[in-house]
């Protein structure tokens, strides 16, 4: 490799060569490209794996963590999606012990840093991979390829395919096992180093390698890929299985063939069957832990994999691994989600997509065709190592041995990316070995460089927000349906429910099943009192997708505000049928029981929901209203005080338990509540109000004259605040006319 890499010379100065400068070098371009999103928002799937994940509160055990997938739910439950990564979780979990709570700033700046260690690793690998595996006496390995080796690790570090792993913090999952898939690498390396003349092994170097690979499995499944580009290293590095002789002599039909070289090496069948039996009991250990076997996805995940003929699922997947070479080739339209319509199904062999294909297979069959066939060893080894790192880490996603989630992810290239940029960098230094051009190689690579960081650092920007990410989107994938749907939801967050419903629609048209948009678009209706095309939606929703919980309880407040009682209670009953612990729908079923004067059922509804969910001020608030309207005082009182026991701080609450105490002449406590309520929220006129009618009561007039005033400035229409004031005014001036 040494002419290759002094190929470079012109390109890479001899200053920044040794390993410490390089590894500083990379480090600090990966930060500048990534910094920007530091203080970015939590966005996208960071809801649900983070902000909406119970494992990373102090309040679930931590063994609950090993029973839990990535999203936090039990492995065992039917709509778990297997993603088993407890380390990815329990970073999550130690980030917001030490933050103090869900502080964006410090989840990112996590992921920064890991990136960046991820590169700086990167450097000893390439090294590793360009000049083969050389130690010192002393036991030092020599780094025989400093240029390719940096130019390469600097290719990776600022390529914007990673922005969705670096910026987005569920990325970390593929950043943590980068690193330990990085560091199983090395570990296998420092199996040989030499010890007397003839080379060894250390078995403890193996056995640790193997490890590495199950903790970089447990933070993404794609770690334990790791072993396979040890063992494809171990031939060609350390064996030197030469695959040309082996042919040239199969071919000949030559009885040497029977005992290769390969085969002489000691020990490497040993260590094969070490990696072998090591991944296969990981993989076994995994499979258990998965409990009901691999997750179930949609159509709408991954509809190649439900095409009925074979011929047209091969296509598309070759076509899906074409579109990843090309975000590696030429990273500049970038999307957060390929599904949903966003690349349409080829359906026959007419479809012009499939010269993108004919064009990877001509590719990548020409690269096997050398790194296997050319007479230049190096060339062979180089090529070989950069496929496997390219295509190992990627076979989980190929969909070739089951069914994944996704059409095409970015975040699935951040390792096979690596072998990319090994292949490119070897491809550069051949280019600039042939050419006397030495100056144009020079900028054609400095051009990369920049542009590839420039790329970073506004695909970066583009995911601080939630807003900005949904709508980069538009012109990348205007087809996606879950595009529209989230610029949707982001937009009716804000309250702009006009344009949300437009994009809603949009994504309706897209996708006609899109039941998630059918359910959004109609409670947007619902609060519109636009309920007849509400009912429509949801009814649409459950029908193409009948346990959908939230649609059919959505559903039962369209009926309920439609006085259609008794298909609302319907509905109701489904959506709790379909989801047992489900204390929104409880709640909602007990308003309707309210409306219809069932005063039992709706305290046992409401009561259903506070055992679910003990903060559910909704629940406690209508039981302590509806037993003080129906004069329960007593038990009014008592359920306000159980509510404020777990709920402290709820302002509501201590405004329906004052109410409960006035009317039973405890004033002092019914005051002090009121002036707890009206502290935690002085704008409320309700509060001035009714404290203001306790103070009537309790014969503390200038008071009550003081709040009532304060009342009406809040809230100027409050008939009954008014004919309360009146009556005090009146009472004043017949108090002051007897004191005359």
């Amino acid at each position: 490799m040494a002419e290759w890499d002094a190929s470079l010379d012109h390109i890479i100065p001899s200053s920044v060569l040794p390993p410490f400068w390089a590894k500083f070098l990379v480090g600090f371009a990966s930060l500048v490209c990534f910094a920007r999103s530091y203080d970015g928002d939590f966005v996208f799937d960071d809801s649900e794996a983070i902000v909406n994940n119970k494992d990373l509160r102090a309040e679930t055990p931590l063994g609950d963590l090993w029973h839990h997938d990535f999203w936090g739910s039990r492995l065992s439950s039917n709509t778990s999606h297997k993603s088993y990564r407890p380390l990815t979780v329990l970073t999550f979990r130690m980030n917001y012990y030490l933050s103090g709570g869900f502080h964006p700033a410090s989840f990112h700046a996590v992921n920064i840093a890991l990136h960046g260690g991820v590169c700086v690793l990167l450097v000893d690998v390439f090294s590793v991979l360009f000049g083969g595996l050389q130690y010192t006496s002393k036991g030092r390995r020599l780094h025989l390829a400093p240029r390719s080796s940096l130019l390469a690790a600097l290719l990776f570090a600022v390529h914007p395919v990673h922005t969705e792993c670096v910026a987005g913090v569920v990325g970390r999952a593929d950043l943590l096992s980068a690193l330990f898939f990085m560091l199983s690498f090395l570990g296998y390396c420092k199996a040989f180093r030499e010890t007397n003349r003839e080379k060894t092994h250390s078995t403890f170097w193996v056995l640790l390698s193997i490890l590495l690979g199950a903790v970089a499995m447990l933070c993404k499944e794609q770690g334990i890929t790791v072993l396979g580009l040890n063992a494809v290293f171990d031939i060609l590095v350390i064996g030197k299985l030469n695959v040309l002789e082996i042919v040239q002599k199969f071919l000949r039909k030559d009885r040497s063939l029977e005992s290769p070289g390969v085969l002489r090496t000691g020990g490497l069948l040993f260590r094969m069957t070490l990696l072998a039996f090591g991944g296969a009991g990981v993989l076994y250990v995994r499979w258990k832990i998965m409990g009901t076997g691999p997750p179930a996805f949609t159509e709408v995940d991954n509809p190649a994999s439900f095409a009925d003929s074979m011929l047209v699922r091969a296509i598309n997947y070759n076509y899906y691994y074409s579109l990843n070479a090309w975000l590696l080739l030429c990273p500049w339209w970038l999307c957060f989600d390929w599904s949903m319509g966003c690349i349409p199904l080829i359906k026959s062999v007419g479809d012009w997509r499939v010269i993108a294909l004919a064009a990877l297979w001509f590719c990548l069959i020409g690269l096997i065709c050398q790194a296997l066939c050319s007479e230049d060893n190096h060339k062979r080894r180089i090529l070989t190592l950069g496929l496997g790192f390219l295509i190992i880490p990627f076979l989980p996603a190929s969909n070739l041995f089951f069914r994944v989630g996704f059409v095409v992810a970015e975040r699935v290239l951040y390792l096979p990316s690596a072998g990319y940029c090994m292949l490119l960098t070897f491809g550069l230094a051949v280019l600039s070995k042939h050419t006397k051009k030495k100056k144009l190689i020079a900028a054609l690579i400095l051009g990369i460089l920049f542009l590839n960081t420039l790329r970073c650092v506004v695909r970066s920007g583009e995911w601080r927000s939630e807003d900005q990410l949904f709508r980069s989107a538009l012109s990348v994938c205007p087809l996606n349906a879950k595009v529209h749907y989230n610029v949707g939801k982001n937009l009716a967050d804000k309250g702009n429910q006009t344009a949300a419903i437009r994009y809603y629609r949009e994504a309706v048209r897209l996708n006609p099943k899109y039941v998630h948009a059918m359910n959004n678009l109609g409670n947007i209706l619902k609060e519109r009192n636009e309920l007849q095309e509400a009912e429509e939606l949801l009814s649409l929703a459950v029908q193409i997708q009948p346990d959908f919980a939230a649609a059919w309880m959505n559903l039962g407040i369209v009926q309920n505000s439609l006085k259609r009682f008794q298909a609302a209670e319907q509905s109701y009953r489904t959506a709790i049928k379909h989801r047992r612990k489900y204390p929104d729908c409880y709640y909602n079923l007990g308003r309707l029981y309210a409306d219809l004067n069932r005063h039992v059922d709706a305290l046992n509804a409401w009561r259903n929901a506070t055992v679910l969910k003990p903060e559910h001020s909704l629940a406690w608030n209508n039981m302590i209203i509806l037993l003080d309207n129906t004069g329960n005082l007593a038990q009014a009182e008592a359920v306000g005080r159980e509510a404020l026991e777990l709920i402290p701080n709820d302002h509501s609450l201590m405004f329906s338990l004052a109410n409960v105490l006035g009317k039973s002449q405890k004033y002092k406590e019914s005051e002090a509540l009121f002036l707890r309520a009206i502290k935690a929220h002085p704008n409320t006129a309700s509060y001035h109000g009714n404290l203001a009618v306790l103070y009537h009561r309790w014969g503390h007039l200038d008071l009550a004259k003081k709040h009532y005033e304060i009342s009406l400035r809040l809230d100027p229409t409050a008939s009954g605040t008014k004919e309360n004031y009146g009556l005090l005014r009146r009472k004043l001036e017949q108090m002051q006319k007897k004191n005359v």
